[in-house]
């Protein structure tokens, strides 16, 4: 249910849904739903997270407004972790206090993924080759038409873990856990929302629902009167009178995988990937 800016907050829950790779658009997304429910004073946040995860700053700059949320307005946020919600969706679900899970939902793959494309001998086999002019020997990092040399391989190795440092440091301070104690399952590996509890990745077992009581409860709300509502982008007018058109975007899910996968090429990920 979208939220009617004509009734009431103070006894509401607002939602907020995460969905597929985190990248920019979905940093500024939820940065304006956050912000709303600030102003409008909602008591309850339920954010749900159906995420493999994305890019590193967008992730960083959510996790930071639900930490402001939270301390500065004291809403209280239950993340509820849906299929899938690894890597950036766990940094960012451990930005709220508390965190529910399907017994079967995957999470975990906390880590930092960078990807570079070597298409070297098949420019050969097709006779293309570039010339680069720079302005110092690591410019053109990661380029696809050359191998990387060690020097190359150290610097983006040493990127590499202090973004992992910062990911782990965040895991352990957001749920109450050692950093060692964190390095011990954040090698990369999956787990199910089960295995997640047992680790103290999350707080609970339960649905959607689940978490929609807890966080009235917590804001001291009647859980059986306390409606929630998604906080969304208005709908277009296209989208208003083709109903079909959000179903057409979903098949086109593949080619916005590959449009992120070209956006974020060479950018440290916490992105889960199957």
């Amino acid at each position: 249910m979208i939220w009617p800016f004509n009734k009431s907050t103070k006894k509401q829950i607002a939602k907020i849904e995460i969905t597929g790779a985190i990248a920019s658009e979905t940093r500024k997304r939820v940065l304006k739903a956050l912000k709303t429910v600030e102003e409008k004073k909602f008591p309850a946040l339920l954010l749900r997270i159906d995420s493999p995860g994305g890019t590193v700053g967008d992730s960083q700059e959510i996790y930071a407004a639900l930490q402001r949320l939270q301390k500065d307005k004291d809403v209280k946020v239950v993340a509820s972790f849906g299929n899938i919600s690894a890597s950036g969706g766990v940094y960012i679900g451990v930005g709220a206090k508390h965190i529910v899970a399907n017994p079967g939902t995957i999470t975990g793959s906390i880590g930092v993924i960078l990807r570079g494309n070597n298409i070297e001998r098949l420019l050969d086999k097709i006779g293309v080759s570039f010339k680069t002019i720079k302005s110092g020997p690591y410019k053109d990092i990661l380029s696809f038409d050359r191998e990387l040399t060690k020097e190359e391989e150290q610097i983006l190795q040493e990127l590499i873990d202090v973004s992992y440092s910062q990911f782990v440091k965040t895991v352990a301070e957001g749920r109450g856990l050692e950093e060692a104690t964190v390095r011990t399952f954040a090698d990369g590996r999956i787990f199910t929302g089960e295995q997640a509890m047992e680790l103290g990745v999350v707080d609970r077992l339960g649905t959607e629902e689940d978490a929609r009581i807890w966080a009235a409860e917590l804001a001291g709300l009647d859980p059986e009167k306390a409606e929630c509502f998604t906080i969304e982008e208005p709908k277009s007018l296209v989208n208003k009178i083709i109903p079909g058109r959000s179903q057409a975007s979903r098949v086109g899910s593949a080619i916005n995988w590959l449009e992120f996968e070209v956006m974020t090429s060479g950018q440290p990920l916490w992105l889960y990937r199957p």
